[in-house]
């Protein structure tokens, strides 16, 4: 890596993390609303209302929209990648109805084992603007041994009465989703120059679209909109959590490649999933050997990758 990708590195596991506690956040907002889809509006349109309070008194949030209009109109950038955010509002969905039946843990080893497999075919085709990257022997393994890291982790929950497959599949095509939107908006951000200008744009897009699928759920009376429930406050925060996240990630990206990224956020994902169920459990959770034997497999698999240092052994290099 470059000196500039070994800076951002330690951020990218950051982003891990957030992606634990926004689980957590929001799946806990939709198990008492008991709507998943609800309790995904509330954290979009609680981020979007954050970001563009931000954009009111950030001048740069403003060139930002200028540069990417002048970027589309240009042609620059295909405009169907401006709707990058209707992508992280089917994340948000998922993620909303998935925690309460898995827990965060489950969910998150699930939603990474499909980040990895879509990152390989987005760097492939250069879907995040930075260029092609090649799928490697090296790079399929270590996306495997990631794969398998998240397995381990999870193994001593798959006989639990609540483990379904259904929500485990779900779990793991957010994840696919979540690989291409974060590719989306390494463009958009290449061209906008602010990363918080990406975040407002995914936001208006994320929450328009969970806007307009709510209200045809009600509409056809397959969901009925609860109250808001009065606390704990931290279950309001999944918003919040979006914003820094979606800057982050916009930004790492383009330098680190969306497998790489990957590869280094999944650590910090089981990390702050380990710490989750440490402290702040869900109801039949606990903490096992699988899990620290998954996050212990995760940093190899980043190893193996060819991430972590420019003095690894020649053999473990492309």
């Amino acid at each position: 890596m470059t000196n500039r990708a070994e800076q951002l590195a330690p951020l990218a596991a950051l982003s891990g993390v957030l992606i634990a506690l926004q689980a957590r956040a929001n799946g806990e907002l939709s198990h008492r609303l008991d709507n998943g889809i609800e309790a995904a509006l509330v954290s979009f349109a609680s981020g979007l209302l954050i970001i563009a309070l931000i954009a009111v008194f950030n001048p740069k949030i403003k060139e930002g929209v200028r540069n990417l209009r002048t970027a589309v109109n240009a042609k620059s950038i295909p405009r169907w990648t401006l709707f990058a955010g209707m992508l992280g509002g089917s994340f948000v969905a998922f993620q909303t109805s998935v925690v309460p039946l898995v827990g965060v843990a489950v969910y998150s080893v699930a939603s990474i084992a499909g980040q990895t497999a879509s990152s390989l075919v987005v760097d492939r085709i250069g879907l995040t603007g930075g260029g092609k990257k090649h799928i490697t022997p090296r790079r399929v393994f270590a996306a495997l041994v990631t794969v398998i890291a998240v397995l381990v982790s999870v193994f001593d929950r798959i006989e639990a009465s609540n483990l379904s497959f259904i929500a485990v599949a779900g779990a793991g095509l957010a994840g696919a989703i979540v690989g291409f939107q974060r590719a989306l908006n390494g463009q958009i951000n290449e061209m906008s120059k602010q990363s918080f200008t990406t975040s407002l744009l995914n936001f208006i897009m994320g929450t328009t679209f969970l806007t307009i699928l709510l209200t045809a759920l009600v509409l056809i009376n397959h969901v009925k909109l609860a109250p808001l429930p009065t606390g704990p406050w931290w279950i309001y925060t999944g918003g919040v959590i979006g914003v820094v996240y979606i800057a982050f990630t916009s930004t790492i990206v383009q330098h680190l490649g969306v497998l790489n990224f990957t590869l280094f956020s999944t650590g910090g994902t089981l990390f702050g999933s380990l710490l989750i169920d440490f402290y702040s459990p869900s109801e039949g959770v606990h903490v096992s050997g699988y899990l620290v034997a998954g996050l212990i497999l995760t940093y190899l698999g980043v190893i193996v990758g060819g991430v972590g240092s420019s003095r690894m052994p020649r053999l473990l290099r492309r």
